[in-house]
């Protein structure tokens, strides 16, 4: 189970790394709220988001994405210890839009990731989870909903909601 991680901590590192050799960086750095199973908790995110690419000659487009989270751990008695873990999650994948950069529209996003995590929750229980946000971007603003969990791969696995708001820049 560590090696799982530790590769698919190398193999998202070596995915940053030739991500980070693009053009054109920008970073989110977001915080707000999760909630799952009936309780919420605080959450916190870092996301990095390179240049963007269009399918063919399509209105749609695409761009590398990484993102570190956390997920406070909460107590609810009724799951005893095993939901009182903090969670971090290191996550790659892509952003896609569709539209022009002129177009209102363009802003709205969906970004899909593949995350490996450290600590466990009955919300976040495998080694690894998928992490799916629709949200708006603006020039220094970004707001979006975001889920993450195993897709009921392993159980038990609630899944985190989150609401998050954030202030992006371009370094």
């Amino acid at each position: 189970m560590r090696s799982l991680l530790l590769r698919s901590a190398a193999a998202l590192a070596l995915i940053g790394a030739s991500a980070a050799a693009m053009a054109d960086p920008r970073i989110e750095i977001n915080g707000g709220r999760s909630y799952s199973d009936g309780h919420w908790t605080n959450t916190a995110w870092i996301e990095g988001i390179w240049g963007e690419h269009t399918f063919g000659h399509s209105e749609f487009s695409w761009a590398p994405a990484a993102s570190l989270g956390f997920v406070n751990g909460r107590h609810v008695a009724r799951y005893g210890n095993a939901v009182s873990d903090d969670v971090w999650l290191l996550g790659g994948g892509v952003r896609l839009r569709y539209g022009g950069a002129d177009d209102w529209y363009h802003h709205l996003f969906w970004t899909s990731e593949i995350a490996a995590q450290a600590g466990r929750t009955q919300e976040l229980s495998s080694a690894g989870e998928f992490v799916n946000s629709v949200g708006w971007t603006g020039e220094h603003w970004t707001f979006q909903i975001r889920h993450a969990s195993n897709a009921g791969i392993k159980g038990p696995n609630r899944g985190e909601t989150m609401a998050l708001i954030g202030f992006a820049f371009n370094p």
